[in-house]
């Protein structure tokens, strides 16, 4: 008879267990559904986002100028660099020629 109690008691928990779990699983489905269409909704978000900027960018500065700025920015760099080389050897010539003044014309 005890053993029967036991029996019936464990057969009622396992079943609670069981229907606990199947529930704790039907949430975490409908959580994992909430998430999927969230994560949808932020990926059209950030789509139409992104469009509407790049439409806004478009408007005022188009893919050809970005290129020609581009290329004069990287014109400007190398002319930059000439410029700066030749001032160099232009003051090096300038003081060798003072030094050789002083040695020569003492």
């Amino acid at each position: 008879m005890i053993d029967d109690k036991n029996q019936n008691g464990w057969n009622e928990y396992s079943r609670l267990v069981l229907n606990e779990l199947q529930r704790l699983n039907d949430s975490y489905q409908l959580l994992r559904e909430d998430l999927n269409e969230l994560r949808t909704e932020l990926a059209k978000k950030d789509i139409t986002n992104l469009s509407k900027w790049k439409e806004s960018v478009d408007e005022v500065f188009s893919p050809s100028q970005m290129k020609e700025l581009k290329n004069d920015v990287e014109n400007l760099k190398s002319f930059k660099t000439t410029a700066v080389t030749i001032f160099a050897v232009i003051q090096f010539i300038m003081a060798t020629i003072i030094a050789l003044s002083k040695y020569f014309f003492k």
